[in-house]
This record gives structure tokens, sequence and C-alpha cells, in this order.
């Protein structure tokens, strides 16, 4: 499990197609982060993925599935991506509660600079509407991000300084595809609630 607090950002070391239709690919993360244990859950890009190696790179193997609904598999050598350790129980908990469990990518419609800070637009993906409510969480490309305002088809996130820096949205640009995960809370909701019908 996840926060959506990026804890920093990887470069992309190697990315090789495998028998079947995976891929397995490996991450340099930056100074100072750590050895990664095997076993260890990740979240890349907001994707959760296993450390198949313990050391200092962390080397996952993505299934066909994983490459089918993210972003993931258009990945490049030397392409930067958000990094998440799997949540310690104990701690503070700030972002929201996300499992790494990519719904859908969404589309980058608009990114405007604030002078200050940036107010970008996504659109919803096909089916996720129902999921995507303002003063609601999102995750995008693994961020934690509260939904200012939405329409029919889109909404829109605001991104302060501290994020911009500390994660790749500030790489974004319009038409790029990010990895779209809806909040835990309201999918389990509103299931909960179709169950009652």
């Amino acid at each position: 499990m996840f926060t959506g607090i990026v804890t920093g950002i990887g470069r992309v070391a190697s990315v090789a197609k495998r028998r079947g239709g995976g891929t397995r690919f490996t991450v340099e993360p930056p100074p100072r982060y750590g050895a990664f244990r095997r076993g260890e859950s990740v979240a890349v890009a907001g994707v959760c993925v296993t450390a198949l190696e313990a050391g200092r790179t962390l080397v996952a193997d993505l299934s066909a599935e994983t490459l089918a609904v993210t972003t993931l598999g258009a990945l490049a050598r030397g392409e930067v991506v958000n990094l998440e350790r799997a949540l310690e129980w104990g701690g503070r908990v700030s972002g929201h509660f996300m499992l790494g469990h990519v719904d859908a990518v969404c589309a980058v419609i608009a990114v405007v600079d604030l002078g200050g800070s940036w107010a970008f637009r996504f659109s919803i993906p096909r089916g996720l509407s129902r999921y995507v409510v303002r003063k609601g969480s999102v995750a995008v490309d693994g961020v934690s991000l509260t939904v200012a305002s939405r329409r029919a088809r889109d909404f829109d996130v605001a991104v302060i300084p501290e994020t911009w820096r500390r994660t790749t949205l500030s790489r974004l640009s319009p038409g790029d595809g990010a990895n779209l995960e809806i909040d835990l809370v309201a999918r389990y909701r509103r299931a909960q609630s179709a169950g009652r019908r």
C-alpha cells in the first residue's frame, strides 16, 4: 500500500522485452535512496511492482496486463519516473491510501502556470467518471492529488511548487499520458452502494 507522497525520482537504466509478452526493466534511484529488498513492493509512476533482486537498483518484471493499462510500456532508457516505497505502519500517513493498481491512462489536456503554482487538466477515462469527485483524491503517476474541479469528461488539480519540484509532474505536457488510480475509498463505497440495490 502507498500514500502518493513521492520519495524520489528514478531514471530508467534498461528495458528488455521478455518471452511471453512481458518486460524486465531496471531503475536507478536517486543517491542515498537505500537498497531494495527482494520481494519488496515499490510504486513506479504509480504502478506497484515487485523488486526481483536485493540491491541499490530496482529490477522488476512487468506483465502484459500492466503494459496494456499503464504508461510503463512506453518507457525508454533514460526516462525519469516517480518512486515511492511501500507504506510502513506506525508512522504518519500523508496523501491518501493507494494500491498502485492503475485503473487507466488519462491524457494531459492542459498545464497552466499560475505564477507560483500550476493547474493541470486531465481527461477522465471511460468508465471512471463516477469515481472522480470534486475535493476527492486521485493518484496521477503515483502522486496524491485533490480534484479541484471536474466536468463531464475531464478534471483539474492544483500542483504546488513542492510537488512540482519533487515529482515528474513538471515534465508533463499536453498530449502526454499519465497513470491514473482512482481513490480506494470511492471505489469500495461505489461497489457497496451498487450491492445494496
